[in-house]
């Protein structure tokens, strides 16, 4: 999966920049990490994701990171939320800036992903009802893609388990981080499993937890985490920031 670590680090800082003043303005917003929605624009702007889908349940921070991110690849987000939630999300949108580039829907996701062919790159909140349903329905690029899943809880089948027709066409490896609230990741695509293996790595180097099958993940305000490639031996490094650093 080729790598852009110059559009990750620009959409890092922007989702730094914005999620903060979107905390701060929104009562309504879940209360996201900050760690994760900065994390999540990273990893959508580094491999150039045009076409960015999120699921969510309600208003969120994540869903200005991700657009973000989708204004730095020249791409788009498509946020489905549920009707009562769509004018205060919208609203953080446009006083983010990034209107034009967010499409919004409002129906029963499951129906609404059918109209969306090669994600790039999807997030589902997992608060939301029924989304092991909303996975399954996600039509992704067969050569480069990632699936997020966030607020997992103990016990829950890994994303590999909801993406079995995918697995029929293309390697698909996943692994649970120690960043935002049970967030598990899911590489698609050849050299998935490469890649994996270097972000384990690089993890374990950094003092940074993760799973591969089962277990919490808990929350900190005390760090941040930091999204990295090397641009010449192309490996994945996350770091751990104190945030009086």
């Amino acid at each position: 999966m080729e790598w852009y670590p110059k559009s990750a680090a620009t959409a890092y800082l922007d989702a730094l920049k914005l999620c903060h003043k979107c905390n701060r303005n929104c009562n309504s917003c879940d209360a996201q990490m900050p760690a994760s929605t900065e994390f999540l624009s990273a990893l959508a702007a580094g491999m150039s994701a045009k076409l960015i889908v999120e699921v969510t349940p309600e208003v969120s921070s994540t869903t200005v990171a991700l657009a973000a991110a989708a204004r730095e690849t020249g791409g788009k987000l498509v946020c489905i939320v549920p009707e009562p939630k769509l004018v205060r999300t919208q609203k953080e949108i446009e006083e983010s800036g990034l209107i034009d580039m967010v499409e919004f829907r409002t129906e029963d996701p499951a129906e609404a992903l059918l109209n969306y062919e090669n994600i790039d790159f999807s997030f589902v909140n997992c608060k939301a009802g029924d989304y092991e349903r909303f996975i399954k329905n996600l039509d992704v690029n067969p050569k480069k893609s990632m699936v997020v899943a966030n607020n997992l809880l103990p016990g829950e089948e890994k994303l590999g388990e909801h993406l079995k027709e995918v697995e029929k066409r293309t390697e698909v490896r996943s692994m649970r981080h120690l960043i935002g609230e049970g967030m598990e990741i899911a590489m698609i695509g050849k050299g998935s499993d490469l890649r994996m293996r270097e972000m384990s790595k690089s993890a374990r180097n950094h003092g940074i937890p993760f799973e591969r099958k089962t277990g919490i993940v808990k929350k900190t305000d005390k760090s941040r985490w930091l999204f990295r490639v090397d641009e010449t031996s192309g490996e994945e490094h996350i770091f751990r920031i104190p945030r009086s650093a």
